[in-house]
C-alpha cells in the first residue's frame, strides 16, 4: 500500500511531467529542412493524383481509389506482373493515360511503363550515364535528354539520335543544346519543348563563347587532402557569367523532326542578344508562338513561326513600357478552339489573363481588379473555363477561381483564405484536388467541383508542434504605410511563447525586399521560417516586411525600385523599424537585421544607411555593387551602368563601408554562382581601407544557398551571432 506521501509523490511527479511537455524546446534539427528530425514533425500529409477523372492516394505499398476505397494497384503487383523487382514505392506511381491501365515510373535512368492488368510492358528504355535534363513526351514516349553540352533523344524501340553534335563536351559550356537559356530568368526552366503530336521538338541552343568567364576555386576538400587530380593544389574553373553592360550570350532556337531527322532553324528576328522566352506549341504542331524582348527589355513582341521552315509569320502583338516589360507564361490554347489562347499580362497595371486570337492579334480580357492572378491552372473542358490562382481575396492569400471564357462569370473555388500551395485538375478539369494553408490551418487537402467551389475535404491536419507538447511563440500579422505615406505593407512578427509585454525583447528583422518573391503570406504560422521559431524561442522578437519592389502587387508597386535598387526598399524597411520603436515590448537599442541574397544586400544596406539603429547584422550572400551582377536581372531593374551610371553608384555598397559601426557578419558561399564572391571580398577590402571591421564566414565548396547539414550549421551560426552581441 501506497502512503500519502507516496501518493501525493507520484502527482506531482504527473503534474510535472505534463508541464515540461507542454514546455518543449525545439532544435535547429527539427525546425530547419536540413535536419535530421524536420520530417517528423512536419503536418500529416496525403499525397494525391489522377488517372483520368478517377482520383487516388498513393502510399508505399501502392495506389488507392479515393472515391471507393479500391486498390488500384499495388507495387507487389506491378513488379509480378514484370517479373523483377522494379517498382519500390506507390508514391513513384503515376498515371499518365486517362484510358489506359498503364502505370509510368523510373528506376536511376530506367524508364518503364506497363499494363497493371495484362502484365505487358509498354515502354522500357534506360538512358546513359550522365543523362540530365531529361523531357518524357506522353504521346510519342520519346525522350529528350542532355549529356553536357550536346541534346539526344532516347525512342520507345531503344534508338539513341543525336540531335546535335558541336555541344561542348569539353566542360567548357560555350555551346549547350537543349538547357535552359537567360539564366532561368522570364519564367524558363527548360530547354526543350515537344509539339503536341510527340513528333517535333524544339529545343534552345545557346552560345556562351563571349561571355567573360568568371574563376572559382576548387580546393578539393577530401579525407586524405589530395584533390581529384591526385595533388594537394588547389583548381580552378570557370562559370560564364554575363555582368550588367557586359557581353550576354546568344540564343537559337531549332526543331527536329523525328520522322526526317532534320533539323530546321527559325529565322529569329531582332538582336543576337534579344531573349527569347516561352515558348508554345500550336495545337495542330505546325506553328511556334515565342514572346520576344529586346536587351532593354521595355519592348516585348509575340511572334510566330512555321514549324516547318522555320520562317516568322507576323507579329502577333507587342507591349511596351517605360521601365520594363516581363513575360513569364507561354500561351495557353484552349482545348476546345485551336485559334484561341490564354495569355497572362500586367498591360492595366496588375498581371491577368487575357484571351488571345492569334489569328489577328485580338485580345480581350478575362479578369481585372486591383489583384493579381498568380498561376494558371487548367481548364474545365465542360464547362470551358479557366482554373487560376489569385490573390483577390487579401494581397496576402492564393486561393482557386474558375472563370468563363466570356469573362462574365468568376467562382471561388473553396474558401476566400489561406494560400493554395498545389492544385491538380483530373483529365476533364471538373474537379481539382487543392492542397492549403492557413494561419492557423497546417495542412488541408480537398476535392472540389470547378464548376460549384463545393466539395468534400479529404484531410485537415493537425497540429503537430501543438500535439507533441511544445512552446509555440506567438504568430502575428497586419500592416503598416510605406514611406509614401500611402501604400499598405504587409509584416509578420513572431514572439516568444512566454511573451511579456511589460518586458523589453532584442528584435532582429528579418528581410529579402527583392522582386519575384515575398515573405508575408496567409498561410501557417503567416509563413514563418523555422529560424524565426527558433529565435522566438532564444526571447527575441523577429519581424518581416514586403516592402515595395516586391512581388505580387502590381506593376506600380513592383516598379518603385527602377533604377535604384535598395533605396525605396530601406525606406520602407526602416518604416518598420519606426513602427516597432512605437512598441513597449521593443529594445530600440537591441535592434538587428538579417537576410539573404537580395536580403543580404539589404541588411548591409540598412547597417550602413542606419548605423546608429542597428546594432547587429549578418548578410548572406549578398549583392554588394549591381554592375556585378548579371545582365537579365541587373538590367531590368538598374538598366546598364552606361546608361545608369549615377543609380549604378548610388547602390554601390562599397561607397559606403566607411559607415559601419554595428557588428556585421558576411557570409557566402565559397563558390557562389549567383553572387559571385567578388561582391563580399571587395567589400570586405573597402572595409578595411575605410577602417571599418566586418567579420567573414564561408563555406568552401558552397554555392549560393545553403542545404542539408550546411543550413542547420548556418543557421546555428547565425544565431550566435546575435546571442553574441545582440542579446
Amino acid at each position: 500500500m501506497y502512503s500519502k506521501f507516496t501518493t501525493l509523490s507520484v502527482i506531482c511527479m504527473i503534474l510535472s511531467s505534463v508541464t515540461m511537455a507542454q514546455d518543449r524546446q525545439f532544435t535547429l534539427d527539427e525546425l530547419l529542412g536540413g535536419g535530421d528530425s524536420y520530417w517528423k514533425l512536419r503536418p500529416e500529409n496525403m499525397y494525391t493524383g489522377w488517372w483520368g477523372d478517377i482520383p487516388f492516394r498513393t502510399s508505399p505499398e501502392g495506389v488507392t481509389d479515393i472515391n471507393t476505397g479500391n486498390t488500384i494497384c499495388t507495387v507487389e503487383s506491378v513488379n509480378q506482373k514484370l517479373g523483377e523487382e522494379l517498382a519500390f514505392s506507390g508514391h513513384n506511381l503515376t498515371f499518365p493515360y486517362a484510358d489506359k491501365p498503364v502505370v509510368d515510373f523510373h528506376k536511376g535512368l530506367r524508364h518503364i511503363q506497363v499494363d497493371f492488368e495484362s502484365g505487358d510492358k509498354v515502354l522500357d528504355v534506360t538512358l546513359p550515364t550522365g543523362s540530365v535534363n531529361q523531357d518524357f513526351c506522353n504521346v510519342s514516349r520519346n525522350t529528350a535528354y542532355c549529356i553536357q553540352g550536346n541534346l539526344y533523344i532516347a525512342m520507345p524501340d531503344g534508338r539513341q539520335i543525336a540531335v546535335s553534335q558541336d555541344g561542348s563536351d569539353d566542360g567548357s559550356e560555350n555551346i549547350l543544346y537543349g538547357w535552359s537559356v537567360h539564366r532561368d530568368e522570364f519564367g524558363i526552366h527548360k530547354g526543350t519543348f515537344w509539339s503536341p503530336d510527340g513528333r517535333k521538338l524544339a529545343y534552345y541552343r545557346m552560345d556562351q563563347s563571349m561571355v567573360p568567364s568568371y574563376p572559382q576555386v576548387d580546393i578539393h576538400p577530401q579525407k586524405d587532402y589530395k584533390g581529384a587530380n591526385g595533388s594537394r593544389i588547389a583548381t580552378t574553373y570557370s562559370c560564364h557569367y554575363p555582368m550588367a553592360g557586359e557581353k550576354s550570350h546568344v540564343v537559337q532556337v531549332g526543331i527536329y523532326d523525328t520522322e526526317t531527322g532534320s533539323n530546321t532553324w527559325l529565322d529569329l528576328e531582332g538582336e543576337p542578344d534579344d531573349y527569347h522566352t516561352n515558348i508554345s506549341w500550336s495545337p495542330d504542331s505546325r506553328t511556334i508562338y515565342i514572346f520576344e524582348l529586346n536587351r532593354d527589355q521595355n519592348d516585348m513582341r509575340l511572334v510566330s513561326y512555321d514549324a516547318a521552315t522555320g520562317k516568322s509569320l507576323r507579329t502577333i502583338l507587342q507591349e511596351c513600357d517605360k521601365k520594363y516589360v516581363e513575360p513569364m507564361n507561354p500561351l495557353r490554347f484552349l482545348p476546345w478552339d485551336e485559334n484561341k489562347a490564354v495569355m497572362q499580362s500586367q498591360r492595366d497595371g496588375y498581371n491577368h489573363l487575357y484571351l488571345l486570337d492569334v489569328r489577328n492579334g485580338s485580345i480581350r480580357q478575362l479578369t481585372r481588379g486591383r489583384w493579381v492572378v498568380q498561376k494558371f491552372i487548367g481548364f474545365n473542358t465542360v464547362s470551358k473555363s479557366i482554373i487560376y490562382a489569385g490573390n483577390e481575396a487579401d494581397p496576402r492569400t492564393s486561393c482557386l477561381y474558375s472563370v468563363r471564357t466570356s469573362g462574365r462569370k468568376r467562382t471561388l473555388l473553396g474558401k476566400a483564405e489561406g494560400v493554395c500551395y498545389n492544385a491538380s485538375l483530373n483529365g476533364s478539369g471538373t474537379q481539382v484536388i487543392q492542397c492549403y494553408t492557413a494561419p492557423d490551418v497546417p495542412r488541408s487537402i480537398n476535392i472540389l467541383s470547378t464548376t460549384t467551389g463545393k466539395g468534400r475535404n479529404l484531410l485537415t491536419a493537425a497540429d503537430t508542434w501543438k500535439q507533441s507538447g511544445y512552446a509555440i511563440p506567438q504568430f502575428r500579422s497586419g500592416s503598416i504605410k510605406a514611406a509614401d505615406g500611402k501604400t499598405d505593407l504587409y509584416y509578420r512578427m513572431v514572439l516568444p511563447a512566454d511573451f511579456d509585454a511589460s518586458k523589453k525583447y532584442p528584435t532582429v528583422i528579418y528581410v529579402y525586399g527583392g522582386p519575384h518573391a515575398h515573405l508575408v503570406q496567409s498561410s501557417w504560422h503567416w509563413d514563418s521560417r523555422g529560424w524565426e521559431t527558433y529565435m522566438a524561442q532564444k526571447g527575441y522578437i523577429t519581424f518581416v516586411l514586403d516592402n515595395r519592389g516586391s512581388e505580387w502587387r502590381g506593376l506600380a508597386f513592383e516598379q518603385a525600385t527602377f533604377r535604384q535598387l535598395g533605396c525605396v526598399e530601406r525606406e520602407d524597411q526602416f518604416k518598420g523599424v519606426e513602427f516597432l520603436k512605437t512598441l513597449p515590448y521593443v529594445d530600440a537599442d537591441r535592434i538587428g537585421v538579417h537576410g539573404w541574397s537580395f536580403g543580404g544586400f539589404m541588411t548591409t544596406n540598412l547597417m550602413l544607411t542606419y548605423p546608429e539603429t542597428f546594432k547587429v547584422g549578418v548578410a548572406g550572400g549578398p549583392v554588394i555593387d549591381w554592375s556585378y551582377y548579371e545582365v537579365m536581372y541587373g538590367e531590368r531593374y538598374m538598366d546598364t551602368p552606361q546608361q545608369n551610371p549615377e543609380g549604378y553608384d548610388r547602390c554601390n555598397l562599397r561607397n559606403r563601408a566607411g559607415n559601419l559601426k554595428g557588428r556585421l557578419q558576411l557570409i557566402i558561399g565559397y563558390n557562389d554562382p549567383t553572387c559571385v564572391p567578388q561582391h563580399t571580398l571587395s567589400f570586405i577590402r573597402a572595409c578595411e581601407d575605410a577602417g571599418t571591421q566586418p567579420d567573414f564566414f564561408l563555406y568552401p565548396g558552397g554555392e549560393h544557398n545553403m542545404y542539408g547539414r550546411d543550413a542547420v550549421h548556418l543557421h546555428e551560426r547565425i544565431t550566435r551571432y546575435f546571442e553574441d552581441y545582440l542579446k
